[in-house]
């Protein structure tokens, strides 16, 4: 995978004043847009999700027969016995690879693979009790119960899983919504070996290339060019996009690193197809879609699993720092009201995911007639605008407490880059303006807290270096997540709070 320096690299688009990419679209683009789309749904996901739930019901299975049949005699023998057997089941269905999105839309593979791996796992089960002389603490009945019941409750959950899978499928929430940068012969051969081997997998929206000759004509393959690479960037931020395969030659090494550079800024995946490539490298060497070999230049950080988990760290933690801070809040309301005029929030549009605008709640810290929604003026020491509870709301971020209500909604995290006002400014710069590659902060949730913030770098953002240094933060952030970061960012908060609020006013 490439590594990009956030200090250097070039963000090479037009429109910066938006957060976007490339001058208007083509008419099929916006048809492509205004198209609804189904939210996507993890592979991943869906796969562990259906071995979890193929192990619980096998587990409740075994235990319901022994209850039923046997009692409640030697109830830990029995229940390390059913331990053991489901996780060498575990082993057995993914050495037999029953396990896999394009398994689950068969039928006779898919059962046979499952039912050939239950199988194994008895046979081991057998030979394990035999060899250590252990036969005879177990009930012959159950032990044949079980797996006789077990086989007709794997191949019916199987049925359910591929009716549920092929929905999902035709619906198209399983395939990648993928485009192609680059054209003429290597992407036609591109495109057509995904249709042939991943037509279930990715769904191609079309092709984004800057060249305007015959070397890149308007149609390939059936597949239409969309726009220029700039007008992806755009493009992306209006339609899900999931994956970018750069149709290049490996051996065009600037030209791949100048695709890059323009893209990384966007939350996908990017590949490099290798498909044409006479470099034949070993099959570990690549990843694959369908039968079409490519190399990963760099993925769309926080997903699959690892965003579930966020996701539901997210939850419990702003549910939970709601109902404890909730005196906190009233007090603060009732001490806003009292002490000036007008609402008790305050609604600031900001940069959120992929640069959407979304509007974030504060308690409102400014004189009602002097606040600044666009936060063209940054706020600085004794500034008049600011009231006698605003100063002091600021500088213990409690106005920020009604952020947790945005994380509920799903806008902001806990943890991550601070959203920034769409105006805001560096030594007289908008912040896009002012540091290259600014909007790769933006693959991600915006968050309450960050990486940025416990490390001093909060508040007033005056000069060019501050930003470079919180930018770098997120970036930092970003590469380098885990959910063990989210949770030592949350307990430095209020210590930073503490002893790094200087520049919070």
């Amino acid at each position: 995978m490439f590594q990009i320096d956030p200090r250097r690299v070039v963000a090479e688009y037009v429109g910066n004043n938006s957060g976007s990419g490339g001058g208007k679209l083509s008419t099929l683009a916006r048809k492509i847009i205004d198209k609804p789309v189904e939210p996507a749904m993890s592979s991943l996901v869906i796969v562990g999700a259906v071995q979890a739930i193929e192990t619980l019901l096998l587990a409740v299975l075994g235990f319901a027969i022994y209850f039923a049949y046997v009692g409640n005699e030697e109830f830990s023998h029995y229940a390390a016995l059913i331990a053991a057997s489901l996780l060498i089941s575990l082993f057995a269905f993914n050495i037999a690879k029953s396990h896999d999105i394009g398994i689950y839309r068969t039928r006779i593979m898919q059962t046979s693979r499952a039912f050939g791996a239950w199988a194994a796992t008895l046979g081991i089960v057998l030979v394990g009790l035999f060899l250590l002389k252990l036969s005879e603490y177990f009930s012959r009945v159950w032990l044949v119960s079980w797996f006789g019941f077990g086989a007709v409750t794997i191949v019916l959950f199987r049925f359910f899983v591929r009716e549920k899978i092929m929905q999902w499928t035709n619906q198209g929430r399983l395939k990648r919504r993928t485009v192609i940068v680059g054209g003429g012969q290597e992407a036609e051969f591109l495109i057509e070996s995904i249709r042939q081997t991943a037509v279930n997998d990715v769904e191609l929206l079309g092709m984004f290339d800057d060249r305007a000759d015959k070397r890149s004509p308007d149609i390939v393959a059936d597949c239409p060019k969309l726009g220029k690479v700039a007008d992806l960037l755009e493009f992306a931020r209006q339609t899900r996009v999931d994956l970018i395969i750069v149709s290049l030659p490996v051996s065009a090494e600037a030209r791949v690193l100048h695709m890059v550079k323009q893209l990384w800024v966007l939350p996908v995946d990017i590949r490099l197809s290798a498909h044409m490539s006479k470099l034949k490298f070993k099959n570990r060497a690549y990843s694959f879609l369908g039968d079409v070999p490519v190399f990963d230049m760099a993925d769309k950080p926080i997903s699959d699993w690892n965003l579930v988990v966020k996701w539901l760290f997210d939850k419990i933690v702003a549910l939970t720092a709601l109902i404890l801070l909730s005196p906190v809040m009233l007090v603060t309301a009732i001490m806003i009201k009292l002490d000036s005029k007008g609402p008790v929030f305050f609604k600031q549009k900001r940069h959120g995911f992929n640069n959407e605008l979304i509007e974030v709640y504060k308690f409102r810290s400014m004189y009602t007639d002097m606040s600044d929604a666009q936060a063209s003026k940054l706020v600085t020491k004794d500034d008049p605008r600011v009231t006698k509870v605003g100063r002091f709301i600021r500088k213990t971020s409690i106005d920020e407490l009604p952020q947790f209500f945005n994380v509920l909604r799903g806008e902001l995290s806990i943890c991550g880059p601070r959203p920034h006002a769409l105006q805001a400014k560096a030594a007289n710069e908008l912040y896009h303006d002012a540091v290259d590659g600014y909007f790769a902060r933006h693959r991600v949730k915006p968050g309450i807290t960050g990486w940025a913030q416990i490390h001093g770098w909060r508040g007033e953002t005056d000069t060019t270096e501050k930003l470079l240094q919180r930018v770098s933060h997120d970036l930092h952030y970003i590469e380098n997540w885990s959910i063990f970061m989210d949770i030592y960012i949350l307990f430095m908060t209020p210590i930073s709070l503490v002893s790094k609020n200087e520049g919070a006013y």
